[in-house]
């Protein structure tokens, strides 16, 4: 039986789900950032070309171009059907709601946006507080609602 998108689906609750997902989120951090980067240069010579014809009024968005091109990654593809963004696919991970609801492209953004704000004030201390806490989950985590487990316990 197939399962439906707006069903209800809790995250597991057994620790094997979470064994190695701290180590493995940091991993897929760095190979996500690195694919935004990757996205950030032909959207910027789109850009280009859009404020040649908008006589130069698109060429204001360059400062925030890569939030931009990071939202829309996230957004698409942790709020998608997979759950995970491809760095998390490549590390064996997703992000599963505590509510049991799948993630979509508004949360997804709102928890890359805390992730950034997270970041901001509290840089060493945002994996540290993984080491402490139930399931490994950083303060995004908490604050938005979600929880990230290993796909092939869920």
């Amino acid at each position: 039986m197939s399962m439906r998108t707006d069903e209800i689906r809790l995250p597991p609750t057994e620790w094997t789900a979470y064994r190695g997902v701290l180590s493995r989120r940091v991993m897929a951090f760095v190979v996500d950032y690195l694919l935004v980067a990757v996205l950030w240069i032909p959207a910027s010579i789109v850009l280009a070309f859009v404020g040649v014809l908008t006589l130069g009024l698109a060429w204001l968005l360059y400062p925030a171009l890569f939030a931009i091109v990071a939202m829309l990654y996230f957004g698409l593809s942790v709020g998608g059907k997979g759950q995970a963004s491809p760095g998390m696919r490549m590390m064996g991970l997703r992000i599963a709601r505590t509510d049991g609801r799948p993630m979509d492209f508004l949360t997804a953004i709102v928890h890359l946006v805390i992730f950034w704000l997270a970041n901001a004030l509290l840089t060493p201390f945002i994996v540290l507080i993984g080491l402490f806490t139930e399931r490994g989950r950083l303060l995004h985590d908490f604050l938005i609602g979600t929880v990230t487990i290993r796909s092939d316990s869920y």
